[in-house]
């Protein structure tokens, strides 16, 4: 009796040992970037802030994503950045964070229980960066690649305790400040209600950064829920491009702007366990990431951070076969890993270290010396 309980407690370590225990071998790739690291900026304040969300993309994500594309030597156009710190990333009443709790840190420096959106443990209504912002002459955009009404983008205008209700936060969408929102959702939006001051966009052609600068507000919705590759929406990339344009054109007579621009995918990748989906994913984002790299080194007063909520899917890297990296996924959840952040323009120093979360919101403020900033309303 004893062996046998012995041989079955050895099988059950085994099991809990393995994960999901999903196996994929990834080529390494040799479009090789090689490091070409950026200068710290001359200046102490920002005038812009350009916020990179890649959901679901922890330390693991990023180590391959840059083998297969370049291989060891290669380098992400955020690896570059001057700085580089690490996040804890809990939520309110768990070490075990979802998208909506993380967002909710950035975009009001509040801890607050999973599913909850820009409202504390209590309920109790948080304001957001962007609506702070807002009062100080601000204009703010958010780009993502699933509905416009997900976790992260939501977390920056909604006020409700369940990410799940979606026609609601569409609803608070449509009532908020924000200046420009491209993504998906189109199902939980009526439309036939929106006045004349928002512009709104349901497909690529009409994506046209030179026509909807003449409008006050833009709202781009290129599918139904999560943009679908295959049939060719509006990348990321484009998306971003796009909003930052936007943004330069309309605050030219106002303080200045906030972006979030999120890789939702990365994390869809990582819940199905699927490496090729993942890296498909961060391919776009990285080449976002990339343009406003370049957006920051014409417009030197713009701040660019890089970070997550949360890792997905336990992703463990193992010895190469050949020219193969084994990536291993042991779980089809979040997982505990802590995460980056990278910062490249004024302000970015203090992104340095090690710090919770809540304190990516608190330090954007300060890069913008948001206390010193005149109240002031645009002038469209």
């Amino acid at each position: 009796m004893k062996k046998s309980l012995l041989f079955v407690s050895a099988l059950m370590l085994v099991s809990c040992g393995q994960g999901s225990g999903v196996d994929e071998y990834v080529e390494m790739g040799a479009a090789t970037q090689l490091p070409a690291p950026l200068e710290r900026s001359s200046q102490s304040k920002a005038k812009n802030i350009v916020l990179f969300i890649g959901d679901g993309m922890g330390p693991n994500q990023v180590a391959l994503a840059k083998l297969s594309t370049g291989g060891p030597s290669h380098r992400l156009s955020f690896e570059n950045f001057p700085i580089t710190g690490i996040v804890y990333n809990h939520s309110a009443k768990s070490i075990y964070t979802d998208s909506a709790a993380a967002a909710t840190t950035w975009a009001t420096g509040v801890q607050t229980t999973n599913g909850y959106l820009a409202v504390d443990p209590d309920k109790k209504l948080l304001p957001t960066i962007t609506e702070l912002l807002s009062t100080k002459g601000y204009l703010s955009g958010l780009v993502a690649t699933s509905s416009i009404t997900h976790a992260t983008p939501a977390a920056f205008y909604a006020h409700i305790k369940s990410r799940y209700k979606e026609k609601a936060i569409a609803k608070m969408l449509l009532e908020s400040d924000v200046s420009i929102a491209l993504g998906g959702g189109s199902e939980f939006f009526d439309l036939t209600s929106v006045n004349e001051s928002l512009h709104v966009v349901l497909d690529k052609e009409s994506l046209n950064s030179k026509t909807l600068t003449s409008h006050e507000r833009v709202l781009g919705l290129f599918a139904e829920d999560g943009l679908d590759r295959r049939l060719a929406p509006p990348t990321q990339l484009e998306m971003t491009k796009i909003a930052l344009s936007f943004l330069e054109k309309k605050s030219d007579d106002c303080a200045g702007f906030f972006l979030m621009s999120e890789g939702s995918q990365i994390d869809w990748g990582g819940h199905d366990n699927n490496v090729k989906y993942m890296l498909a994913e961060f391919t776009d984002f990285d080449q976002s990431v990339q343009a406003a790299t370049e957006f920051a080194l014409k417009h030197k007063d713009t701040l660019v951070l890089v970070t997550a909520d949360h890792a997905t899917g336990g992703l463990v890297l193992q010895k190469p076969r050949g020219s193969k990296v084994r990536a291993e996924w042991t779980t089809g959840s979040h997982d505990l890993s802590s995460i980056n952040i990278y910062a490249f323009g004024p302000g970015s120093e203090l992104f340095t270290g090690v710090m919770d979360n809540t304190e990516i919101f608190d330090r954007m403020l300060l890069a913008l010396d948001y206390e010193n900033l005149d109240s002031s309303n645009c002038l469209n």
